[in-house]
C-alpha cells in the first residue's frame, strides 16, 4: 500500500514539473506579430524593391520585436551606405531569429565593408555551416577568399565549384516543378500551358538526365494526342 502511495505521488509530481515545464516554454515563446506590423512591413517590402533604402529604414526605425522587419531595416540601411547601423539592425535581427541566413549574409557584407574581413570570413563559414549549398554565401566566401591573393585562389575556385553544383541542383529542383505543373494543367485540359511549363523546364536542364527525358516523354504524349 505504501508503495502505490509513493509511486502516485511520484506520478503526481511528474505531471506537475511538466506542467510547470509547459508553462515556461509558453512564456518564453515571442508574441505573434499583429496585423499592424505585418502590414508595415509588407508595405516596406514593397519599397525596399523599388530601392526607396532611406525611406525603408525610416518606416522601420520603431520596429523592434519582429525579426523580418529588422533584416529588412537592416539591409536597407546597409544599401544607403550606413554600416554601424546596418550591423547594429542585423545583431538585433539575429537575437530574435539566430540562425536567419539572411541576417547573418548582410552581417557578413558588413564586416567586410568596415574592413572586419576576418569576421566577416567567420560569419560566412558559420552561413555554410547550417548552409552548405547556399549559393550567395558560397559566391561571398569565394571573393573573401580571392581577396588573400594567391594563396587564396585555390580555395575561391573550390568554392564557386560548390556554387556551380548547387546552381545545377537548384535548377533541376526549379525544373521539377514545372513539369509538375505541365502534368498537372495537362491533365486538366490545359495543354498549351503545359507545353508553356514544359518548354521553360528545358531552358533549366543542361545534361540529359531523367528529368530532361521526363519532360521529353510528355511533350510526345501531348503532341500525339493533340
Amino acid at each position: 500500500m505504501k508503495n502505490r502511495s509513493f509511486g502516485f505521488l511520484v506520478f503526481a509530481c511528474l505531471v506537475f514539473l511538466t506542467a510547470l515545464l509547459c508553462l515556461w516554454a509558453a512564456s518564453c515563446v515571442s508574441p505573434a506579430p499583429g496585423d499592424e506590423t505585418l502590414l508595415l512591413y509588407a508595405r516596406c517590402q514593397g519599397l525596399y524593391r523599388e530601392g526607396r533604402f532611406a525611406e525603408t529604414a525610416k518606416i522601420l526605425a520603431g520596429e523592434a520585436g519582429f525579426a523580418p522587419s529588422m533584416v529588412l531595416r537592416g539591409k536597407a540601411e546597409y544599401f544607403c551606405g550606413d554600416l554601424d547601423a546596418a550591423g547594429k539592425s542585423l545583431k538585433r535581427a539575429l537575437a530574435l531569429k539566430p540562425h536567419d541566413l539572411e541576417a547573418s549574409l548582410f552581417l557578413a557584407r558588413v564586416f567586410r565593408e568596415s574592413g572586419n574581413t576576418s569576421e566577416a570570413q567567420r560569419t560566412a563559414e558559420k552561413i555554410l555551416g547550417d548552409h552548405p549549398l547556399d549559393i550567395r554565401t558560397l559566391r561571398f566566401a569565394a571573393e573573401l577568399a580571392r581577396e588573400r591573393g594567391v594563396g587564396g585562389e585555390a580555395a575561391s575556385a573550390a568554392l564557386l565549384d560548390r556554387a556551380v553544383e548547387a546552381s545545377a541542383n537548384v535548377a533541376a529542383e526549379s525544373a521539377l516543378v514545372f513539369l509538375d505543373r505541365a502534368r498537372q494543367r495537362w491533365s486538366g485540359g490545359n495543354s498549351a500551358g503545359a507545353l508553356e511549363d514544359l518548354r521553360r523546364a528545358r531552358t533549366l536542364l543542361s545534361d540529359d538526365g531523367p528529368v530532361l527525358k521526363a519532360v521529353e516523354r510528355l511533350e510526345s504524349i501531348i503532341s500525339e494526342v493533340s
